[in-house]
């Protein structure tokens, strides 16, 4: 059973909670619109940012080392190597640092743009209107020392703005370091000139300039040259040079660079570049100038072991041609000395010998020297030339043992033709490879080829204008229904009968929400009080007979038959557990129902202060019953009656200063008795419970006592609360009413009935 009745209660929780959204649909909808709006305004507003790529391939590096063996890298670890060494150069200060100096990113010109449609306006080249061709000229009633030494405040100048088609086209601008990363403004005047700004804690003007012409500032500092302005006098630009590393950074945040293609240990070598920002002809060139600055690097840096073997060679050339010269100098003198000396076939084949192992030696030499900058000495290349090297010494000290034999004239003269003829193959074989190195400088091409050049696509990639739409749209209508369902969460006001009923409080009739009944409300405000209240100032039950608060007042009439039998008097009290809860309304048109019923009916406004029944008959309050009670006044003076048959009124008379005292005294007992005896039945309207104690102390006077409650506005403990405070004074509540109940989704499970009837 337990089960069943907390799954019923689960069940009506959810439709509750659905209710609600029911309830609040327009809210939500137009919430929802709302934010749906902003998110297009914020999608339409945003600056549109663009993506071009650009593909380079870095081919398998092929190295041919000076001993003229080739190694060519496997598409291992060192092709694996090589493209990630080239991913790091491409993103390093050296070629991005290349690409801020030809582009001139370093240099930023922001136009001053109208706040949030600003940048929206010059993207779509939209013109300056005429109204805001004029400006406000305050420098007239400015005093002569203020004039150029301070700036007019941009809201006095509306042409400050600078609108779609009014443009500034920078040629140079250089500063020194103490101005890096400061603005700089540039206002346009008269006759092609410009006036400059320094944008400090207090803006100063610090000169002018004329288009097309270089103007320095400050001694200098500043060098600015203008090549192109085309604004109204008046509209401001303002210009930064950035500092080259911040530049190199921005750039290098922009840029993505990552390899395309291949798979596990297989390395494409196809390096895919991208690079985003506002302006899709800076993304182009700038894209463009990375690839191009990669490519020349690369083939700088292929050619540098050239440029340092050539170094070497041009180095060692004098010193060759000078030995070369020596020799050949000796050898001659020697000749003359000697009278001219013959060389045996077995001397001439040594001198031969002697200068290809001298040739070769040589040769190995420049090898060593190329070999030992790039390799340590347990290389397997430097190995083998020092090998070779070994070998070809021995072969000369052999030779040279040889020549000893030969007579003294024969030797020396060997010895000084080796030296010419080998100093001549060694400067020969020099120039050769000088022009050899300088060829295949010439021809070096890299290992990086551009194979697609920079494209940018037409469609920004960002704002996405329909997941900026959707996601808004979505945000605001969770953020509505959770709004709705928060504060219905938070509102515990009753919303069905069967919360009253469970308390132990019967309830004796659900009285619907009357539309009419609040066209009969007006605000009122008296002198004494602080603020407006709502009265009525007519009955529904005499204007609106037929309508659903008046039928539920009939029923109510019929179960109040009943209820009243076991009471020992025909004294009915109607209270509230506080204000602005339809009391007075459901008192008066019970009376009123009563009344047509056929009863004698009397009705006591019984809340002398804030009292407001006498308004529903369009009267003055005037002689009532604080009067009465007081002895100003007799009962036949201040029963009036109404224009409802069998229905008469007591209004609440003049406030007295203490209400309570005098619902206290035996005047008041003795009022009850008398009219209980003249009527049928006499209904009490009181002030809240929780507000004041009157409503304990009529109560003590009444066989029978109603609460009223409103729909979603009283909290069950707070009624709970009402009827303790009553039965603590001995007041026993029958039970309640509720009120206001409207035409609801969250309600239509208990009551809708009533609505469907009518």
């Amino acid at each position: 059973m337990n089960k069943t009745v907390d799954k019923s209660y689960k069940e009506l929780d959810l439709a509750r909670f659905f209710g609600m959204l029911l309830d609040h649909k327009w809210f939500i909808i137009l919430v929802t619109l709302v934010f749906a709006l902003m998110g297009a305004a914020y999608a339409m507003l945003s600056t549109p940012i663009y993506r071009g790529d650009a593909l380079v391939q870095v081919e398998l590096r092929s190295t041919v080392n000076p001993l003229g063996e080739i190694s060519i890298g496997s598409r291992g670890e060192e092709g694996e190597s090589s493209t990630a060494a080239e991913l790091q150069i491409l993103q390093s200060r050296m070629v991005l640092g290349k690409v801020v100096d030809r582009m001139g990113l370093d240099i930023e010109v922001i136009p001053k743009a109208l706040p949030i449609i600003g940048n929206y306006l010059h993207r779509r080249e939209i013109t300056r209107p005429t109204f805001a061709t004029g400006g406000i000229d305050i420098s007239s009633s400015l005093p002569d020392a203020m004039k150029g030494g301070l700036r007019i405040p941009s809201i006095l100048e509306p042409n400050s703005v600078v609108w779609g088609g009014e443009r500034l086209e920078l040629a140079h601008l250089e500063v020194s370091e103490r101005f890096l990363g400061t603005p700089l403004i540039v206002k346009t005047e008269q006759d092609g000139r410009y006036s400059l700004w320094l944008d400090e804690q207090v803006p100063r003007s610090i000169g002018e300039g004329v288009v097309g012409e270089l103007t320095r500032f400050l001694e200098g500092d500043i060098q600015l040259l203008i090549n192109n302005l085309q604004a109204p006098p008046g509209a401001e630009f303002s210009l930064f040079k950035h500092t080259r590393v911040s530049a190199i950074r921005n750039l290098r945040n922009r840029l993505d660079v990552f390899e395309v293609g291949g798979s596990g240990a297989t390395r494409s070598g196809m390096l895919r570049l991208t690079l985003t920002g506002p302006d899709r002809e800076e993304v182009r060139k700038s894209l463009d100038a990375v690839a191009e600055t990669f490519l020349e690097q690369n083939i700088q840096r292929q050619s540098a072991e050239i440029d340092e073997s050539l170094a070497f060679l041009e180095e060692q050339t004098p010193v060759i041609r000078a030995q070369l010269r020596e020799a050949e100098d000796s050898l001659n003198e020697y000749r003359a000395n000697q009278h001219s000396v013959d060389l045996t076939s077995e001397a001439r084949a040594a001198i031969d010998q002697f200068v290809a192992i001298d040739s070769q030696l040589n040769e190995l030499a420049f090898k060593e020297a190329e070999l030992v900058q790039r390799y340590t000495v347990n290389h397997p290349a430097y190995q083998s030339l020092l090998r070779q090297k070994r070998h070809l010494e021995s072969e000369r000290v052999a030779l040279s043992d040889r020549v000893d034999d030969l007579p003294r004239e024969q030797q020396e003269v060997v010895r000084r033709t080796r030296k010419v003829e080998a100093s001549q193959s060694i400067y020969v074989n020099l120039l050769n490879r000088m022009q050899e190195l300088q060829i295949e400088r010439a021809g070096t091409i890299g290992n990086v080829r551009i194979i697609d050049d920079a494209v940018v696509g037409t469609n920004p990639i960002e704002p996405r204008k329909s997941r900026i739409v959707m996601l808004s749209t979505l945000f605001g209508g969770t953020l509505a229904a959770g709004l709705v369902l928060i504060r219905g969460l938070l509102n515990r006001g009753i919303e069905l009968p069967e919360q009253l009923e469970e308390a132990f409080l019967p309830v004796y009739a659900t009285v619907a929400y009357s539309n009419e009944q609040k066209k009969l409300v007006r605000r009122v405000k008296h002198r004494r009080d602080r603020r407006s209240r709502d009265v009525f100032n007519q009955i529904l039950a005499e204007s609106e007979p037929t309508d659903m608060a008046v039928e539920s007042l009939r029923s109510l009439r019929t179960n109040l038959h009943f209820a009243m039998l076991e009471s020992h008097d025909n004294r009915l009290m109607i209270t509230s557990p506080s204000p602005n809860i339809g009391k007075s309304f459901i008192t008066a048109n019970l009376a009123a129902v009563c009344g047509q019923a056929g009863q004698r009916v009397l009705m006591v406004d019984a809340d002398m202060r804030k009292g407001q029944l006498h308004h529903a008959f369009g009267e003055r309050s005037g002689v009532g019953l604080s009067d009465l009670l007081s002895g100003h006044a007799k009962l036949d003076e201040v029963i009036r009656q109404s224009s409802i048959s069998g229905l008469d009124y007591i209004s609440r008379g003049h406030a007295p200063p203490n209400p309570s005292e005098i619902l206290m005294s035996e005047a008041f007992s003795r009022f009850c008795h008398k009219v209980s005896e003249c009527y049928d039945l006499v209904i009490f309207d009181t002030p809240p419970v929780l507000a004041v104690t009157d409503a304990a102390v009529i109560g003590a006077q009444c066989g029978t006592t109603l609460m009223v409650v409103r729909f979603q506005v009283n909290p069950l403990r707070e009624v709970q609360l009402a009827v303790r405070r009553l039965e603590t004074a001995g007041v026993t509540v029958k039970g309640t009413i509720l009120n206001a109940i409207e035409r609801k989704a969250i309600s239509r499970y208990s009551y809708s009935y009533g609505y469907s009837y009518s």
